[in-house]
């Protein structure tokens, strides 16, 4: 039994060390600060708060109108902004113009994918791979050692009369278990927020850099739709964003939904970790049926703690907070 223990022991150490190094891992980063628009929006709310903030400047500045019910039609100018190229090649290619099938569209083309590419390599974000790995691991090590706890008791009643032990196997265990289990709540709740540190100050330096702008664009990408000063445009983002997805809402997809990087960034990230960014909260990412960038094959669903994107064969889960 002393054997045994001592194993047992080192084995939850090991796996508390691995944790502890997936975690710093997952986390490491340049760092820096957000050059544009666009950037602080993905931070603060995912794609869905980039597409939602790229339509509202869009609109503000006459390139594109967005009327009732829900149909978006080009008008004039030229976009300065990859995302802007996006919207008007994905309006193209779809010529009854919906919006939210627009908006699903463009949440899932690569210059919206490649903003959160960007921001976790300078460490602003955590890698959603990355982060499903530290979290899985945080599952099984607290799940692990807390039915050991059972395990353990059971072990040192059906020892303790035939051995005559003066110390119970579980007394021996306990310590590295109870380190286990409380070291896998903390390094999971850690895991859950997908913004990092740096990308939290970033943030703030870019809201106080910016803090006298109030165009639509700005207000949405930081504050959310329930901050664009015009009540009509309002509405049709909303609802677009609540509009349940239908198949072939945004193309084709490969059965395991990863035919392409938007199963990466399915889930949009709030200030505080992540949402799916498709509502209009007045500080915060708000969730809702609309909320995904994934195509009919996927979906992103949302929870007070948590939103999760699955598949009809892969998933992948993302934390969740509405702080700012």
């Amino acid at each position: 039994m002393n054997l045994l223990a001592a194993l047992l022991s080192l084995a939850v150490l090991a796996s508390l060390v691995l944790l502890i190094v997936r975690l710093a891992n997952s986390r490491r980063g340049t760092g820096g600060y957000l050059y544009e628009l666009p950037e602080a929006a993905f931070v603060q709310g995912g794609p869905a708060r980039v597409v939602d903030s790229v339509l509202a400047a869009m609109h503000a500045d006459g390139v594109i109108g967005i009327g009732g019910p829900g149909i978006v039609v080009p008008l004039g100018p030229a976009p300065r902004h990859p995302v802007e190229q996006a919207v008007l090649a994905q309006l193209a290619a779809a010529p009854h113009g919906a919006l939210h099938t627009l908006r699903l569209a463009v949440m899932r083309h690569p210059s919206v994918q490649e903003i959160g590419h960007r921001l976790a390599a300078r460490g602003l974000l955590v890698a959603p791979a990355d982060r499903r790995r530290t979290l899985r691991h945080a599952a099984v090590q607290g799940f692990g050692c807390f039915a050991m706890v059972f395990v353990s008791i059971f072990l040192s009643l059906g020892a303790a009369d035939s051995a005559g032990m003066s110390i119970p196997f579980v007394v021996k265990v306990l310590p590295a278990l109870g380190l286990g289990i409380v070291s896998a709540l903390v390094c999971g709740a850690i895991a859950a927020g997908r913004v990092t540190g740096p990308g939290h100050r970033a943030l703030l330096a870019y809201r106080q850099e910016h803090a006298y702008r109030t165009d639509p664009g700005f207000l949405v990408a930081l504050r959310g739709l329930g901050a664009l000063p015009d009540p009509m445009l309002q509405a049709q983002l909303l609802t677009a964003a609540r509009m349940p997805r239908t198949t072939g809402d945004t193309g084709s997809s490969s059965p395991d939904g990863d035919d392409d990087a938007a199963a990466v960034w399915c889930a949009g990230i709030s200030g505080g970790g992540g949402g799916c960014g498709g509502g209009g909260g007045g500080g915060g990412a708000a969730c809702s049926s609309g909320s995904t960038c994934s195509s009919s094959s996927s979906s992103c669903s949302s929870s007070s703690s948590g939103s999760s994107c699955s598949s009809s064969s892969s998933s992948s889960s993302c934390g969740s907070s509405s702080s700012s």
